[in-house]
């Protein structure tokens, strides 16, 4: 009897754990999903941010490459080498400043120019189309604008850290005298921005890449460099030629940098043109994003 009692009496249940009783105490409650959708809904544009610099950092390696390699091959190229013979033969067409001066702050906007260019149009194919990591943000509260000024975000962030770096080695140089230079680190942010969320807005239109973004550096972004008074004043160009360095954000750029770092003689009012025109492009570009990012999206 005693033997069939065994066989048949119901085996033991398993226990639960303790947290499954209760809370443990010292430890918050995992939030419900009505408070993970009013976080989403307030910081998203954070966390999208978060996202995309947790993203750059795969390619971390080639920022810090970037940002530190290219002011140093170009103040020596430029400002050490080619400086030498310019300043040696007159500087009377830089303003009364070494030709080294002249040049690091169009170097500043042109290194977050060309950085722009690129973090603002293949990233954003990438995310339509190629790894559509666009996609999955849209099953939460995100909205399309959020992801989109979350991205625009994370590169401003990029963009600013690299402005950073690039006016400490060139301040390490003696190429900025004066004690409002770190301003020019927001204006060369800024001139990014100016060419990047027009891309921006312009890359999120495009569903078949066929080599447009290789069209725009080749076509767009390298003349620009050329002909925005970056490596000599605007007016030394033809007539003619001086309306490319007049919608050019890069020059504007260049210019109120030039008014930061060495005191670069100006009228007041163009300053505040300059810094109002980057912003225009800026926002103007932002909210055309929006707009795209939208009917990408959601139409």
């Amino acid at each position: 009897m005693s033997k069939r009692a065994d066989t048949t009496a119901a085996p033991d249940r398993p226990r639960e754990p303790e947290s499954a009783v209760g809370p443990t105490p010292g430890v918050e409650p995992a939030p419900g999903a009505e408070e993970l959708a009013r976080r989403a809904r307030r910081w998203g544009v954070w966390y999208f941010a978060e996202h995309q610099l947790r993203t750059m950092r795969s390619y971390l390696s080639v920022i810090v490459a970037y940002s530190v390699g290219h002011p140093l091959l170009y103040l020596v190229a430029m400002g050490v080498g080619l400086a030498s013979l310019v300043d040696a033969n007159g500087g009377g067409d830089f303003g009364g400043v070494d030709y080294l001066v002249f040049l690091v702050p169009a170097l500043l906007a042109s290194g977050t120019f060309v950085a722009a260019s690129n973090e603002f149009t293949w990233p954003i194919m990438d995310g339509f189309k190629w790894r559509r990591v666009y996609h999955g943000p849209l099953v939460s509260p995100l909205q399309p604008w959020q992801i989109a000024a979350g991205h625009t975000l994370a590169v401003a962030l990029r963009l600013f850290a690299q402005s950073l770096v690039y006016f400490l080695i060139v301040a390490a140089f003696g190429a900025v005298p004066s004690g409002f230079g770190f301003l020019a680190i927001i204006t060369s942010t800024l001139a990014g921005l100016a060419i990047g969320t027009p891309l921006m807005a312009y890359a999120a239109t495009i569903r078949v890449e066929k080599a447009q973004f290789v069209m725009i550096q080749r076509f767009g972004v390298m003349p620009l460099m050329l002909f925005s008074g970056t490596f000599f004043p605007l007016t030394n160009l033809p007539v003619f030629l001086q309306w490319i360095g007049w919608v050019s954000p890069l020059w504007h750029a260049s210019e109120i940098g030039r008014v930061f770092t060495y005191g670069y003689d100006e009228p007041l009012w163009l300053s505040i043109v300059h810094v109002l025109y980057l912003v225009a492009l800026a926002g103007g570009g932002l909210l055309l994003a929006f707009r795209t990012y939208y009917n990408r999206l959601v139409d």
